[in-house]
């Protein structure tokens, strides 16, 4: 029996520009995602949760299956970036893979930092697959006028 699809150049537009944006570590929020078929996603992000306290910015990131060897964490140039890569585990001979849905390979996410962070405190922990991120605030530095003896 021969199935007819519609064809849809609206969704397929909006797949090139998920893609895209995974590329670059920007990701849809879930609202957008409603309706799509998350099996036809080849890579994926881990999800973010972002808090601010008075004394600093706190970032919890979903990492299941990682380890803390898997991530790596760095902070260049005002940005944030945490990336790393689930491994699939190999399928053996004696065993048959009825469905995948957990997302494997590699993932970057990355976010510009306020001004008011101090990029050299921040601290990192891993624990029952959450990263744990606190990045202390400070005062920003106070614009100041140099006066200029002209000659």
């Amino acid at each position: 029996m021969t199935r007819i699809t519609r064809w849809n150049p609206i969704s397929e537009f909006e797949d090139l520009l998920d893609r895209y944006n995974r590329q670059f570590g920007l990701t849809r929020t879930n609202d957008d995602q409603e309706g799509k078929d998350l099996m036809r996603r080849s890579d994926w992000a881990p999800a973010v949760d972002i808090k601010e306290t008075p004394e600093a910015f706190l970032i919890e990131a979903e990492l299941p299956g990682l380890n803390k060897d898997d991530v790596k964490v760095t902070v260049q140039d005002g940005v944030l970036s945490i990336q790393g890569e689930r491994h699939k585990v190999e399928e053996t001979s004696d065993e048959k893979q009825h469905r995948v849905e957990r997302f494997y390979g590699s993932f970057l996410r990355r976010f510009t930092l306020p001004d008011n962070v101090e990029e050299s405190s921040v601290q990192a922990r891993f624990s029952d697959g959450v990263l744990s991120l606190t990045l202390k605030k400070v005062e920003p530095a106070q614009p100041r006028a140099i006066e200029v003896e002209v000659q």
